[in-house]
């Protein structure tokens, strides 16, 4: 008890001299507590010897050195106290993060998961920072062994990670959560439909397919109820980001600043503002600032990179790049910048052997996919509208590797239209006109919503392959359809401005 109030008091020095004197190193629990003093004093080394010496497979399984028996969801299903087990492969996890060996961090980070399920802290640092890919996200959730009043949470964990599949399917997954609440009681369902981490997650999807003032408006809603709420906070950032909201860009980033300075986050939003203004000097400054706060943020990497790329200082972006590419294996957003570097350096070669990199963890991530469209040109290659993978079009030459490229990321990421888009354009660029039509149709069917304004350049890139194949009504059908597109979000805007000006008048006449 008094290592643990002294512990609790921050006086780690004094709890670990009180827990070395004592014979209860002996004992599991307290040992852990003296790893969690080491922690506290950053000495990571000292940690690791204090948690005794383990090892554990790729696929999270741990074996204990002294009797080789596998540590394996050792939870009494009536005891709902940490899993100490859990814990210790979870610190382990902490640990070898901070001594920069990743592999072994995921590794014991999936064995804090299987372990205890419950363990949602290690879950979430694989999955935020990007130490699986999608498949191995999916495979991990299926080993996964809840206990029976544990179904909500396996149908929780279902839709925090990456959401790339229809929409139908991910509203199953949200639906599928809330009937799991409601078995436990009518009361934990509405608990659940209304719970802040939920409808985040509801945010991220909105923002996956494009629909970015609807994930706006959603954040905007949640952080009124929540302003604390960082998770929620990084994804109205990036819908900002795209919807151009430097004002709101602006008094987030100085609310965050004074309440969290030494936050990445905060920082990075402060870039975020800069960059949507246009002053990358000042952008870059503060990305930079965000990476030495905490170097396992993954958009303060890719924010320092494209704003050094927005100033055509490729060395630069090249290093933060390969950074970014080195510290997050689960993403493959580092190699594909490298790979639009070395395009714009006219090194094709070079970007040829970033693509098949690139091409080996294709699967795009949660809050940082619309970083790429700061890098999004508007160029026309044979009256093709490139998209933001634009780099990959200029290695047409290379057919055998973009048919690699294209079984490999469809294997791992197979639901992404962009990769379909991506193969209609390579095609087209090689004139197999034919094929160009069939990879932008699959595209249009890949989409996770309804067609808007996102994939308005597959629309373009399709009309003008038929125009190629002498197709022509159809072309001037897609015409009708982009008009209408964007006659509705047009109609959209307008609605909105009106909600907002009734909202103004009655909050004045209120005040009157």
């Amino acid at each position: 008890m008094l290592a643990q109030a002294l512990f609790l008091g921050r006086h780690f020095r004094r709890a670990l001299h009180v827990l070395n004197n004592s014979r209860l190193l002996r004992d599991l629990r307290f040992r852990f507590l003296a790893a969690k003093c080491l922690e506290e004093l950053k000495e990571w080394h000292q940690c690791l010897m204090m948690l005794g010496d383990a090892k554990v497979d790729e696929h999270g399984n741990v074996l204990d050195q002294d009797d080789g028996s596998d540590i394996y969801f050792d939870k009494d299903a009536e005891d709902h106290e940490i899993n100490i087990k859990s814990a210790i492969c979870f610190l382990r996890g902490k640990a070898y993060e901070a001594l920069d060996n990743r592999d072994l961090a995921r590794q014991w980070y999936k064995a804090a998961v299987k372990v205890d399920p419950l363990c949602y802290e290690a879950l979430e640092c694989l999955v935020d920072n990007y130490m699986l890919t999608c498949e191995e996200e999916s495979e991990l959730l299926a080993s996964l062994k809840f206990g029976k009043e544990d179904g909500w949470l396996s149908a929780f964990y279902s839709c925090l990670i990456r959401k790339h599949e229809k929409e139908y399917v991910v509203e199953a997954k949200f639906k599928d959560l809330e009937r799991e609440s409601c078995s436990i009681s009518p009361s934990s369902g509405q608990m659940m439909k209304n719970n802040i981490d939920v409808l985040a997650c509801k945010a991220e999807y909105y923002h996956q397919s494009g629909e970015y003032q609807k994930c706006f408006e959603l954040t905007s809603v949640l952080l009124e109820r929540d302003p604390f709420h960082l998770k929620c906070t990084l994804v109205h950032l990036a819908a900002a980001m795209e919807l151009g909201h430097s004002n709101d860009l602006y008094l987030l980033s100085c609310n965050l600043v004074k309440d969290y300075p030494q936050k990445a986050i905060s920082w990075f939003a402060v870039g975020c503002y800069y960059y949507c203004i246009k002053k990358y000097d000042q952008a870059r400054r503060y990305f930079g600032k965000a990476t030495g706060l905490d170097g396992t943020f993954p958009p303060a990497w890719f924010g320092t990179g494209i704003a050094y790329a927005a100033q055509e200082e490729g060395d630069q972006a090249m290093a933060a790049f390969r950074t970014a590419a080195r510290l997050f294996p689960g993403c493959h957003l580092p190699t594909l910048y490298m790979g639009m570097q070395y395009v714009r350096m006219h090194n094709f070669k070079l970007a040829e052997q970033a693509m098949e990199i690139s091409s080996a963890d294709s699967c795009w991530s949660n809050t940082s996919m619309w970083i790429l469209g700061m890098l999004t040109e508007s160029s026309e290659a044979g009256a093709v509208k490139w998209n933001c993978k634009v780099s990959v079009l200029l290695a047409t030459k290379y057919n055998v590797l973009i048919n690699v490229f294209f079984m490999q990321a469809k294997s791992i990421c197979p639901s992404d239209p962009l990769i379909y888009n991506e193969l209609g354009v390579v095609a087209y660029n090689m004139k197999e006109y034919q094929n160009a039509v069939q990879w932008f149709e699959l595209t249009l069917t890949h989409t996770s919503s309804s067609p808007n304004e996102m994939w308005e350049p597959t629309m373009v890139n399709l009309g003008h392959t038929l125009r190629k194949l002498k197709d022509l009504p159809r072309p001037i059908s897609l015409t009708c359809f982009i008009g209408h597109c964007n006659y509705m979000q047009q109609q959209q805007q307008q609605q909105q401005q009106q909600q907002q000006q009734q909202q103004q008048q009655q909050q004045q006449q209120q005040r009157l």
